[in-house]
């Protein structure tokens, strides 16, 4: 799933653990884990979370834009 792969690659290139960013976005890391293999696809609020933390656009993360 593109939105995992692009969250995952976020988090490394930013030298982040998922326990990390699970902190700063008030989620589980397990939560963290499962959008990074696709087993679960985020929220419309987690995402502009997410988005809004890395300074990316949701499209960025959604696959509809690169970067």
């Amino acid at each position: 799933m593109i939105i995992g792969s692009r969250i995952k690659y976020l988090r490394e290139a930013n030298d982040m653990k998922q326990k990390e960013l699970a902190a700063i976005l008030q989620l589980s890391p397990s939560t963290i884990n499962k959008y990074e293999k696709g087993e679960r696809i985020p929220e419309i609020k987690h995402l502009i979370k997410i988005a809004d933390f890395f300074d990316v656009s949701t499209d960025f993360l959604l696959g509809r834009k690169e970067y």
